[in-house]
């Protein structure tokens, strides 16, 4: 890729949620390496938060990192003041961030589906209200699901059906924000070698399924390349719908 295809971005400003770690990380790099600057929250991990920074920084772009914890709307209001105040009005948000407990559906207690919707549906939607409000020339809203949205998966239930809402929460913002100008879409990723798979029981049966037709693994390089092409104008007609990038791997029986 040739150095003026990497300034795609510049002068742009990207809020990437849960972007310390992980996909959220690669987004982050991915966009920062096509000239915008980039902002991110982080909940605990702050030497992770810390060390992306740097990486960012490193590119030549101005990088905030915020502590924010996602579940509170307070949270997500005084995020947004901090942005705008320091790095200016965001043109596009990554709704990244992603958390719930790996237990079969009736070994949850009722907090732990308040904790995976609340951070996964819920705080996507409201990041979304509050970016729109200031891309009044018109933006672009990326939500990252998974095809545990889809299909059943072990130890998946909060999760799964926290991005089940979120993907039916990316169709109503498509259409309501798209007079604005802001365009909403989706990315489903495979089996992504994170250490996210580190949280669940049935991690090597996981690992042995992220094979590809090909042989070949996803990578979190290969969703945020997907999440950048939807927020460049060649993407304009794409709204309100769900990519899938998994090698091909949900094809396979």
């Amino acid at each position: 890729m040739t150095n003026n295809m990497k300034q795609d971005f510049k002068n742009k400003i990207v809020l990437v949620t849960g972007g310390s770690r992980g996909i959220g990380r690669a987004i982050a790099l991915e966009f920062a390496s096509r000239g915008a600057d980039v902002a991110f929250n982080y909940h605990r991990r702050h030497i992770d938060a810390k060390n992306t920074q740097i990486e960012i920084e490193k590119l030549g772009v101005r990088c905030l990192r915020i502590r924010a914890h996602l579940a509170d709307p307070d949270a997500i209001e005084s995020m947004f003041e901090k942005i705008r105040q320091d790095l200016g009005n965001p043109d596009i948000l990554i709704s990244n961030a992603a958390s719930g407990i790996q237990r079969h559906s009736t070994e949850l207690e009722p907090k732990h589906w308040d904790w995976a919707m609340n951070i996964n549906a819920r705080a996507a939607w409201l990041c979304a209200v509050n970016a729109s409000k200031t891309m009044n020339n018109g933006g672009h809203i990326v939500n990252i699901t998974s095809q545990g949205s889809q299909r059943v998966l072990p130890f998946y239930f909060s999760v799964g059906t926290s991005k089940a809402a979120l993907e039916a929460a990316t169709r109503y913002l498509a259409i309501e924000l798209a007079p604005k100008g802001i365009s909403v879409n989706a990315v489903s990723g495979g089996y992504v070698q994170t250490e996210a798979l580190n949280s669940f029981p049935n991690k090597d049966e996981m690992i042995k399924n992220s094979q590809t037709p090909t042989g070949q693994i996803v990578q979190a390089d290969d969703i945020a390349k997907v999440v950048v092409f939807l927020c460049t104008p060649d993407a304009s007609m794409i709204r309100g719908q769900v990519i899938v990038v998994d090698g091909g791997s949900a094809l396979q029986i």
